[in-house]
């Protein structure tokens, strides 16, 4: 998807089954001398104490994580919990305090002026709230702009805009001003820029937030269609849970400047890890998120007169199940049965309890395939 003359994604560091993203123990502390503040008995103190005492605040607290090549990782919080600093953190944007990131195989905290400027130009883009385009420049010129900083011929990178262009359902305004289009049509453009480059990693800074409902549904199923058309390597900034949920192959729960829960949808709204996490899924239909997986228990060799999909949701096993004569099996993507769900079990983990509660019938662990 390279342009004639652009060498962009081509000098891939590291083994392809490396993460595309290492963190390893992130701090970002604002405030005078934060050096001392990690060697200091006050680091645990409550945010706004903290502030008082040490004119500190910490956004980002010994944070490590990895996103593997293709993955969606959502990193989900409220205003002020630090998501916004950790992924400018990873280009150094904001420069972190300690802690070390590869992105492709570099290190990044360790690189130079020029090896940093390299990295941000070819292998990572990022699509902000604010889309950021430039009002004097005509769509087709946003669009090629990554590449024209690469020096790559006028021509190669017009072609190569058009055609991002189409991929994001933009063909025919590349003659247009952003003032001419829509909300959702520029950050369609904003999407396109960073698609351009071809960067092997793409970084969503709370992009969706500034648009209207409908038009941010478009823009997310605008992202799950391009991802499975494209494959990149995203990780994803919200404070939206049913986005996070639509979007995100695993999700990151922050607060506080802390990842509070790293899972799959499924294991995040099934096994909360604790209060926090309750809260905020409270509200979530679990048969809209839960699948067969999620449910499923051993089997002792037996075959089922019914299976289904492994990744079939809950919601839409209700019918089967209660149609189905006996244990329903549960089949991998090979198609070999990996276990079975039982009726009962189902509708206790719709219900949001963790088994069945009647004497005769002994408690089973709820588990997700992500977790084994």
């Amino acid at each position: 998807m390279t342009a004639q003359g652009a060498t962009v994604g081509t000098d891939q560091v590291g083994a392809p089954d490396t993460p595309a993203v290492e963190a390893r123990d992130v701090w970002k502390i604002f405030g005078p001398h934060p050096e001392r503040l990690r060697r200091s008995e006050d680091l645990d103190l409550p945010r706004a104490e903290l502030f008082a005492k040490t004119g500190c605040t910490i956004a980002s607290r010994d944070i490590t994580f990895d996103v593997a090549r293709g993955e969606v990782f959502v990193i989900m919080g409220l205003s002020g919990s630090g998501k916004s600093t950790l992924v400018r953190c990873l280009t150094r944007l904001i420069e972190p305090t300690s802690g070390s990131v590869k992105i492709c195989g570099q290190d990044v905290l360790g690189a130079d002026g020029r090896t940093l400027r390299q990295l941000r130009r070819t292998k990572v883009a990022m699509v902000f709230q604010h889309f950021g385009l430039f009002p004097h420049r005509t769509v087709i010129d946003n669009v090629a702009y990554g590449l024209e900083v690469q020096r790559v011929p006028k021509q190669a990178r017009h072609e190569r805009a058009r055609e991002i262009l189409e991929i994001v359902g933009l063909a025919g305004v590349e003659a247009s001003y952003p003032d001419q289009l829509s909300g959702g049509m520029q950050q369609r453009v904003g999407l396109a820029r960073a698609l351009a480059v071809d960067p092997e990693v793409l970084i969503f800074d709370e992009a969706f937030s500034a648009l209207d409902p409908l038009i941010r549904r478009d823009m997310q199923d605008e992202v799950v269609r391009l991802q499975a058309r494209l494959q990149k390597t995203v990780i994803f900034v919200t404070h939206d849970l049913d986005e996070a949920l639509k979007i995100g192959d695993r999700i990151a729960i922050m607060k506080d400047g802390r990842f509070v829960q790293v899972g799959p949808p499924a294991e995040i709204v099934g096994a909360p890890a604790d209060d926090y996490v309750a809260e905020f899924v409270r509200d979530v239909p679990r048969g809209e998120v839960l699948t067969a997986s999620f449910a499923l228990q051993p089997h002792n060799g037996e075959t089922p007169e019914t299976v289904v999909g492994h990744d079939v949701r809950l919601g839409e096993l209700l019918p089967v199940i209660f149609g189905a004569g006996g244990p329903i099996g549960v089949v991998g993507s090979d198609g070999e049965l990996v276990g079975i769900l039982d009726h009962r079990m189902v509708i206790h983990i719709l219900a949001g309890r963790e088994g069945p509660t009647a004497p005769e019938e002994p408690a089973l662990e709820l588990s997700s395939p992500d977790a084994r």
